[in-house]
């Protein structure tokens, strides 16, 4: 791996907490990067004790690394290629993981340096710059929330679409399509580890210093986001497959509501402030929007498959609900875009690509085929016709993640 100065840069690290002005391009949003920072106490009474030495020399490479990559993902440009070939992204998920087995040799069971040693990370949606706890829990559900973080930013390169060398239109291929849907399903595995077994050791006092970026809400939000962004890729691929029923795209179309209906549910009742905080507000709004143009959609395709007047009377007022959805999910998405850091949407792909094109055409071309349905007694009944969509559990699942052993050199 590349090597680091043993401190970060001073102008770096004020450069990573001024927010940034724009970020680019966005698929994925990441809500900034929390990055570790140093601190007088980090050692504390743990002072002169092998296991504390040993975490805070791997903290500090650790420091500098994720200085380097905050700044990356402030300031998008060409990913870094470090000499062994990896990117600097894959660098700090490695360190990380090969901090966490050492890390948590300070919560072994009967250590007395559980809550001896202070922690310190700089935030990016609470309105606290950073946060301090003598808490070794706080420092392992910090480094899975930035794991996950770090699986989004890759999972975003990935699905920004790339001239190919003929020069033809920019697209995503379907091999970064397939290695995003592992991304996410890893990225949703730590925050649901995080949620179920990280913050139930923390006591509720340790609990309410937590800033908002670790709040329950947040990590949810974040996860059901993962999730929801790894069907919305499914879904473009099975648009894509001559296999794919309509019944399978209405499916993952609802399951894709419902993973977004969690996370704008999680998020909805945080504290949160201008800046990053209502950035990521602004995108779960949109997708949760979006997607359900996608079910609507699917959902009066199918339904217009019926022989009854009145199934394709609904069918109709579905998809006019779609065509409704798909409007307001424009206006969300330059809303989310213009919020401060600014940032751009990238060509469309995928799904929605495909029901930019089809919504509208398909709503039209229904009207006019069941007008006789559609008299002027009748055309003020759309809202009471628009069915209900669905229900379906969300079949996609985070990848498993377990908290690793502690390393054999604790004890």
């Amino acid at each position: 791996m590349g090597c680091f100065n043993s401190k970060p840069n001073e102008n770096d690290a004020g450069a990573i907490r001024r927010r940034p002005g724009s970020i680019g391009e966005v698929a994925v949003f990441v809500p900034g990067l929390r990055v570790p920072e140093s601190s007088e106490e980090e050692v504390g009474e743990g002072e002169g004790l092998p296991l504390p030495r040993r975490v805070a020399a791997l903290r500090t490479r650790i420091i500098v690394m994720a200085a380097h990559e905050a700044l990356y993902m402030s300031r998008p440009r060409r990913r870094t290629i470090t000499q062994h070939g990896g990117s600097t992204s894959a660098d700090l998920l490695q360190a990380l993981e090969d901090y966490l087995p050492v890390l948590l040799g300070l919560v072994k069971d009967g250590s007395e340096l559980e809550d001896k040693i202070r922690f310190a990370w700089m935030n990016q949606e609470d309105d606290a710059e950073d946060t301090s706890l003598p808490s070794a829990w706080y420092e392992v559900l910090s480094v899975l929330q930035m794991m996950a973080m770090l699986r989004l930013s890759q999972a975003n390169s990935l699905l920004l679409p790339k001239t190919s060398i003929e020069g033809y239109h920019a697209k995503v291929s379907e091999e970064n399509k397939r290695a995003s849907i592992e991304i996410f399903l890893k990225a949703a595995g730590y925050l649901e580890c995080a949620i179920q077994h990280v913050v139930p050791r923390m006591s509720p006092e340790k609990r309410k210093g937590l800033p908002v970026d670790l709040s329950q809400g947040i990590l949810k939000a974040i996860c059901m986001q993962a999730l929801g962004q790894a069907i919305d890729v499914q879904l473009g691929l099975a648009i894509d497959s001559p296999k794919a029923t309509l019944a399978v795209k209405r499916r993952l179309a609802c399951e894709m509501v419902e993973c977004w209906h969690q996370a704008h549910e999680s998020i909805a009742e945080l504290p949160l402030l201008d800046g990053w905080a209502e950035k990521h507000r602004l995108f779960v709004t949109w997708k949760h929007i979006e997607a359900k143009a996608a079910a609507y959609y699917y959902h009066g395709l199918i339904l217009d498959e019926g022989n009854s007047e009145k199934s394709h009377r609904t069918a109709v007022a579905a998809l006019q609900s779609a065509e409704e959805f798909l409007n307001d999910s424009k206006a969300a998405c330059e809303a989310f875009h213009a919020a401060p850091p600014v940032s751009r949407s990238p060509p469309l792909w995928g799904s929605m690509k495909y029901l930019h094109d089809k919504i509208h055409k398909e709503s039209s071309c229904k009207v006019r085929i069941n007008n006789d349905l559609y008299s002027n007694d009748r055309i003020h009944e759309h809202e009471s016709l628009v069915p209900s969509l669905p229900e379906f559990d969300v079949a996609l699942k985070p990848q498993e993640y377990r908290l690793p052993l502690t390393d054999a050199a604790n004890d």
